[in-house]
């Protein structure tokens, strides 16, 4: 079982930079791969960025790549995501998740999320 446990959402205008974190419980935080997604008002989920489960492989959405970095630090067990140059339109609750296949479009584990919002 792991528990997932987002933070750093916040207010940002147009341009900023935030960087949200995801603590994960246990001891296995290394043996999967991570995630982020995204869900705006009135839209479904859709992802944005993965991380192999040493950090030597990550994927991102068209939208984000350039504009987000996602790291990890197994030490710690948590997983970032850099978010630079944000737009308006990344105004979302943000949530990370933990899947045992890389890449994959199934996780097992997820956050509760947190909330972004990028002001014109």
């Amino acid at each position: 079982q792991v528990q997932l446990v987002e933070s750093g959402g916040g207010l940002v205008q147009a341009g900023g930079s935030l960087r949200l974190s995801c603590a994960a419980s246990g001891r296995t935080f290394s043996s999967y791969a991570m995630a982020w997604f995204r869900q705006a008002p009135g839209k479904e989920r859709e992802f944005v960025a993965t991380i192999s489960w040493s950090g030597g492989s990550a994927y991102y959405a068209s939208s984000v790549k350039g504009r987000f970095t996602i790291s990890r630090d197994n030490a710690k067990n948590t997983v970032y995501l850099q978010m630079n140059s944000l737009k308006p339109e990344d105004t979302a609750v943000y949530y990370c998740a933990a899947g045992a296949d890389y890449p994959t479009y199934e996780y097992d584990y997820w956050g509760q999320g947190t909330h972004v919002t990028v002001s014109s």
